[in-house]
């Protein structure tokens, strides 16, 4: 699986979970050169607490276009070390 944003691979992996319809990709596929934190939250009741990144390339940014949970609730600890995308980018096989 791939995750494109801006014309650039952002992670690609053989190795994603997919939960409500979405890749999580190991953090490792991640392309950190394009991601910088960012200081929004939001909670799911069984996954726990999401955290974002921003994508930033050739001087784009997509707001808060990655998420993942650092400490995913016991039911979601399958995605732990793991990211998934929304706003635009493309994942796709």
């Amino acid at each position: 699986m791939k995750a494109v944003w801006n014309g650039k691979v952002v992670a690609e992996s053989d190795d994603t979970v997919v939960v409500e319809g979405n890749h999580y990709f190991p953090l490792s596929s991640l392309n950190k050169s394009y991601i910088e934190p960012s200081a929004t939250t939001s909670i799911c009741p069984w996954k726990g607490t999401a955290e974002y990144y921003n994508l930033k390339i050739d001087g784009r940014e997509n707001r808060d276009a990655v998420w993942y949970y650092a400490e995913p609730k016991e039911a979601a600890a399958q995605i732990r070390g793991r990211v998934a995308f929304w706003k635009g980018v493309e994942v796709t096989p």
